[in-house]
């Protein structure tokens, strides 16, 4: 088992912690990754986008003109897909793009982006972070400690206090163990782990 160091918010060793070989020291795939994290983005996309096709256009109940003797293309009606303001062909309409993929399969790929952290030496743990009241400033002057300027804070449950220091910080980003995921673990530079929140990864992630 790998044995990290756990230091307090002065930058001390305060303690040594031993990680879960299963979690924390896996073999990579990049592509049981990237299979999550383009569920985790499909799954956050609106859907929204919508246009109107010809029989949704307003208008286009007269004939523009009559069929024959004019010189000009027939035309049935000035909604046509050919015409400016008429209705789109194939155009996008609301849907839906979330997909799920095996559970199993999710848990290993959690498993895996924390092992590429930890592999990368890109993981600190603190025994704890308190701060007094949201204070973005105090945030900010621990994560100077660590010379961190782009991290993942993860916490063993829900802290208000440390989110709403966090908001203001660009590259910063607090989430409670329970919202571990594969996007957010790699899309940060760092993983900062609260020692409390340890266990319950481990926990979850227990085979």
């Amino acid at each position: 088992m790998p044995v990290m160091d756990v230091f307090n918010q002065k930058k001390e060793k305060v303690s040594e912690i031993q990680l879960k070989d299963e979690i924390f020291n896996l073999p990579v795939k990049k592509t049981v990754l990237h299979e999550v994290v383009t569920m985790q983005l499909a799954n956050r996309r609106a859907g929204t986008a919508s246009t109107k096709g010809r029989s949704e256009v307003a208008g286009g109940g007269r004939k523009p003109w009559r069929q024959k003797g004019t010189g000009r293309a027939r035309a049935g009606t000035n909604r046509s897909p050919i015409w400016r303001g008429g209705g789109i062909v194939f155009g996008p309409k609301p849907r839906d793009y979330s997909y799920k993929l095996p559970k199993k399969v999710r848990k290993l790929a959690l498993r895996m982006a924390l092992s590429s952290r930890f592999q990368n030496a890109n993981i600190l743990i603190l025994n704890r972070m308190d701060i007094e009241g949201p204070k973005t400033r105090e945030l900010v002057s621990i994560l100077k400690h660590f010379s961190l300027n782009n991290a993942l804070i993860v916490t063993p449950e829900a802290e208000n206090t440390l989110s709403l220091s966090s908001r203001n910080v660009p590259g910063v980003k607090v989430l409670p163990s329970k919202g571990l995921n594969v996007y957010d673990v790699l899309k940060y530079d760092h993983l900062v782990l609260l020692e409390g929140a340890i266990p319950r990864i481990e926990e979850a992630l227990s085979a």
